[in-house]
């Protein structure tokens, strides 16, 4: 199974103070809403996306204000057989909708949280 950094997602309880800061503070360009309270910036190849998170804790999706590397996958049916083969642990294991196509979310084994997607064509 090949693997390869896709994006950087980065959960915040505020999305108009994040849009402020990385934008006016560190220069980013905002490329697309894709709705309220998600916004992708401009970063060369690898997208960096803001997701407004009101939790101040892991919620039942595993989301925590905090950083969350996306993964690719050409196929996200046999990522997820793949790795519920190596007893990894998931915190979403059915195939999810989401603005590129569809996601998974797993923990490594420290608890950090990792996201597979499959884009759309």
């Amino acid at each position: 199974m090949k693997t390869s950094i896709c994006v950087i997602s980065i959960y915040v309880p505020d999305i108009s103070k994040a849009i402020d800061f990385y934008t006016n503070v560190l220069g980013f360009e905002i490329s697309k809403h894709y709705g309220p309270k998600i916004v992708s910036l401009l970063h060369g190849d690898l997208p960096i996306i803001l997701e407004e998170n009101d939790k101040t804790s892991t919620n039942s999706e595993g989301q925590s204000p905090g950083i969350v590397l996306g993964l690719q996958t050409e196929n996200i049916e046999e990522t997820v057989a793949f790795l519920k083969d190596a007893n990894v642990e998931f915190i979403i294991d059915v195939p999810t909708s989401c603005p590129p196509g569809k996601f998974i979310r797993i923990k490594d084994p420290f608890g950090n949280v990792l996201e597979y997607l499959q884009f759309e064509s």
